[in-house]
């Protein structure tokens, strides 16, 4: 198993210097779901809802999200990102929404938490527009789908 990389050699937190890594494109790719009342997804599709179109709001927020990791997560570097992408796919069946956030830079540190983070606001964004008539959705599954570049290479979850 490999070491934590953010703790230094007397164990205090710490920013990993990246500055001699080599750059190169990265992208990440993370998934995560809403699970909500029928009644509730309804109105998001129908687009009745007074605060207005929930998922193109939602996802606008995931898009900010992703840009803003640094801010909130104390030791993640600030990157430019080239591309954040963000899939939501309402599932009439579950009654949930599915988010997928798709986050590519060419740098030398990767995006994972970038995306991780994008999804999840995503998904609260959704959370907070919609409980005034749901409390009780549940925001689930959220993870890792792919991350590609850097020295490790592709992952893939199996």
């Amino acid at each position: 198993m490999a070491e934590f990389t953010h703790f230094n050699a007397a164990g205090e937190a710490h920013m990993v210097d990246v500055g001699d890594k080599p750059g190169t494109k990265r992208r990440a790719i993370t998934e995560g779901r809403i699970s909500m009342q029928p009644a509730t997804l309804e109105m998001i599709l129908q687009g009745t809802h007074k605060k207005g179109d929930v998922l193109g709001i939602a996802r606008v927020a995931g898009i900010m999200a992703a840009k803003k990791a640094p801010d909130l997560i104390p030791l993640c570097h600030p990157l430019s990102l080239t591309k954040v992408e963000i899939t939501l796919t309402p599932d009439v069946e579950s009654s949930s929404v599915h988010c997928q956030s798709h986050v590519e830079n060419v740098g030398q540190t990767g995006v994972e938490i970038e995306a991780l983070f994008a999804t999840q606001v995503t998904l609260l964004t959704i959370y907070d527009m919609c409980k005034a008539v749901d409390r009780g959705m549940t925001i689930s599954d959220i993870q890792l789908l792919e991350k590609a570049g850097g020295k490790s290479g592709v992952w893939e979850r199996g």
